[in-house]
């Protein structure tokens, strides 16, 4: 099946002119992604989604921890993560393209809940970001969720179905058991996911551990153990990485100045702003932004 899917991507590209870069699908939060050259370093905030890599591959970097995958693997991401993504398999002759399709939670959760027999949790902490293998079935839908876009006026009625067997796979797939963590209220996951989303909505405010642990229903300790594990970055690493970004995006798209970037993603000091950006970035911030003004890659804080 990975000859079709890569022929339903190459004839859904060549309608929207050809070339590489990205190209949004009619489906909101459906992507396909072809570059015909290796693409460094990527620092964004990636949101829950299933990144399936038709041809090439591509390296992810959070926190210390490193994936690889390629052709007909996909990275699951299951909430929101700060990495550095890059595309390191790619030519003229074989371009890298991928296809990107963001997971909906509540029609996870309605397909989790019509399975006979749904997947368990997984006994220990897992990752928030892994591989899987591409299945047969999995791949067929995904080419038939592309030729979609050949019939516009048929979207309304058939993506819904489409997107339910996308869950189908998924859920009673080898990864069943991590997936459906998304689906679920109550794991630690979803617990952790809140205190994400408080981080995020203030990432320029110093926020106490034990504000963030009460957010996710857990004491300090729990909340530490938890978020670690699933994200491999403690709760101020990860609130860093999230001020890094903003005031990268600020630079480039607001042409805001380094100084006032820093302060207002909540630094205090310019120079220390400076010194850890460069660490994140390999560069220094202005240089940086200057570069990102004329070439600019997916969404860096979405």
């Amino acid at each position: 099946m990975s000859a079709a899917l890569l022929d339903a991507v190459s004839a859904f590209v060549a309608s929207q002119g050809g070339g590489e870069g990205y190209f949004p699908m009619p489906m909101a939060g459906v992507h396909v992604l072809r570059s015909f050259h290796e693409v460094e370093a990527n620092h964004a905030l990636y949101r829950p989604s299933l990144c399936v890599v038709v041809q090439g591959g591509k390296q992810f970097l959070y926190g210390d921890q490193q994936l690889d995958y390629g052709t007909m693997q996909a990275l699951v991401v299951s909430m929101d993560m700060p990495a550095t993504g890059r595309i390191v398999a790619a030519s003229a002759d074989e371009p890298f393209i991928g296809v990107t399709i963001d997971f909906d939670p509540a029609v996870l959760r309605d397909v989790l809940e019509h399975l006979d027999t749904p997947p368990a949790l997984p006994a220990g902490e897992a990752p928030a970001m892994f591989v899987e293998d591409i299945s047969t079935a999995l791949a067929e839908t995904i080419a038939r969720l592309v030729r979609l876009a050949e019939t516009p006026q048929a979207i309304p009625v058939l993506y819904p179905a489409i997107q339910r067997e996308i869950y189908f796979w998924l859920l009673t797939g080898p990864h069943g058991r991590e997936i459906c963590r998304l689906a679920l209220p109550e794991t630690h996951l979803t617990r952790i996911a809140k205190a994400i989303k408080m981080l995020r909505e203030q990432y320029s405010k110093a926020l106490p551990v034990e504000l963030l642990a009460s957010a996710a229903g857990m004491s300090n300790s729990s909340f530490h153990q938890h978020f670690k594990a699933l994200t491999s970055m403690t709760p101020l690493q990860y609130q860093k990485q999230l001020r890094l970004l903003e005031a990268r995006r600020l630079m480039m798209s607001d042409a805001f100045t380094v100084s006032d970037a820093a302060y207002r993603v909540g630094y205090e000091s310019v120079s220390q702003f400076s010194r850890e950006y460069s660490r994140a970035f390999g560069t220094a911030p202005k240089r940086d932004s200057t570069k990102l003004r004329a070439w600019s890659p997916e969404p860096m804080l979405a």
